[in-house]
């Protein structure tokens, strides 16, 4: 039997879950309730909560959303995952943390000196985090499906387009789609990807 493990994005729940179990009726569906909030962190758990999946079932699939799908691609599960699904994935975190120290009118040297700074719009910017991503560049050759939004206002169809090329990984764009998938509308798009991708 195959297992379907659900990594939600911030601010989401693992319950979420739930909405995919009629999408893959013959597969065991859980959600992860990760606690962490950097990679390293919530890679750990991720890729503990995958093995043991792996070691009870015949193969595992991954749908993973947003910040959720950039700490899975950092969570070293290559050789433990059949296929990947990912929704608005966070796909160059460096660059989404200079786009934010711009929107905050904070320099790099600022960030080094001050290590931690709390901005505005809700987002703490993190010097440990922008080393970390630098020095860890995400590696990802699981046969993956990509759904985006066309105004999604953190990742530019530039930077989705160049992952997917170089990933090898489909990708489908709905347009007028937002980063958060949400609305009937939004949602029914993307039922409708999911059921012709796992076909």
């Amino acid at each position: 039997m195959e297992a379907v493990l659900y990594i939600h994005g911030k601010g989401g729940s693992m319950n979420e879950a739930r909405h995919y179990k009629s999408l893959f009726p013959s597969c065991v569906v859980v959600g992860l309730d990760y606690k962490g909030a950097t990679p390293w962190e919530a890679g750990k758990e991720i890729n503990k909560a995958i093995k043991e999946m792996k070691a009870n079932y015949d193969s595992v699939i991954l749908i993973a959303n947003s910040i959720g799908a950039f700490f899975s691609m950092s969570a070293d599960i290559e050789n433990d995952v059949a296929h990947a699904y990912l929704i608005s994935p966070i796909v160059d975190m460096e660059k989404l943390i200079t786009d934010m120290m711009g929107w905050a009118g904070v320099t790099e040297a600022e960030l080094q000196e001050r290590e931690i700074i709390h901005t505005d719009f809700g987002e703490d910017l993190s010097w440990e985090y922008l080393c970390y991503v630098r020095e860890h560049p995400v590696g990802w050759n699981i046969p993956t499906d990509i759904l985006y939004g066309s105004e999604d206002n953190l990742t530019s169809i530039d930077t989705i387009t160049a992952f997917a090329q170089k990933h090898h990984a489909s990708l489908t764009v709905m347009e007028n789609g937002e980063h958060w998938f949400h609305t009937d509308a939004q949602m029914q798009f993307l039922d409708n990807w999911l059921k012709k991708k796992s076909r």
